[in-house]
């Protein structure tokens, strides 16, 4: 049975969980120990997160351990979801207190009130959804130089292959792209395209050409 300093120490540590974690989360402590299934619970925090206080009936998982003829096989059960009566959410956590034989002779709860949360994850969740999450995120670049690095770069992949692996016809490709995409507005911008893609200005030319 739970004994004088067994309820001291779980009345202990059932206040200090629920001041830690605040209103939205109840502890609970069922005595299994005379079998009273219609008042199980003997000590209780944050009790209006189920609308229960001490004295009350047992839970589903109080009810199964007092009616188990083999306590010593009954697992905790943990992170596990519940819904009370009126409709909230509870993320909980049950853990049996047992005797020096192993037979569960308590039970010690933690019920935490998740439904804002949840009501929270989808508005966020819809928030940061969009048409076309299937793409590569749009970059923001700090400066044009930089922004010209990315264009380079996404021509690159849009041929599929190492610049030294490209022939006419990929490099062409490429700069159809990079002029498509304006990277040619950007100061010096063909220079260090040509050194990148090693052509010279004249071929630059004649690709941009052959491109249109």
């Amino acid at each position: 049975m739970l004994t004088s300093p067994n309820m001291d120490f779980l009345r202990q540590l059932a206040k200090g969980i629920a001041q830690q974690f605040g209103p939205c989360c109840e502890v609970v402590v069922h005595d299994l120990s005379e079998g009273n299934a219609e008042g199980s619970i003997a000590l209780i925090e944050n009790g209006h997160v189920t609308g229960r206080k001490v004295g009350d009936g047992a839970s589903h998982v109080a009810l199964e351990a007092m009616n188990s003829k083999d306590g010593e096989q009954m697992e905790d059960h943990l992170g596990y979801l519940a819904k009370t009566k009126d409709g909230k959410a509870l993320k909980c956590s049950t853990i049996y207190i047992r005797d020096e034989q192993g037979k569960p002779v308590g039970i010690f709860a933690i019920n935490y009130d998740i439904t804002m949360m949840l009501a929270m994850e989808e508005s966020l969740r819809q928030f940061t959804d969009t048409s076309k999450s299937d793409e590569e995120p749009e970059r923001i670049s700090r400066n044009v130089g930089d922004l010209l690095d990315e264009l380079i770069d996404q021509s690159v992949h849009l041929v599929g292959k190492p610049v030294a692996l490209m022939n006419k016809e990929d490099k062409v490709q490429a700069i159809r792209f990079l002029n498509d995409a304006g990277a040619f507005l950007i100061t010096k911008s063909g220079d260090k395209i040509c050194k990148f893609f090693g052509i010279s200005k004249y071929t630059l030319y004649s690709y941009m050409d052959e491109s249109k």
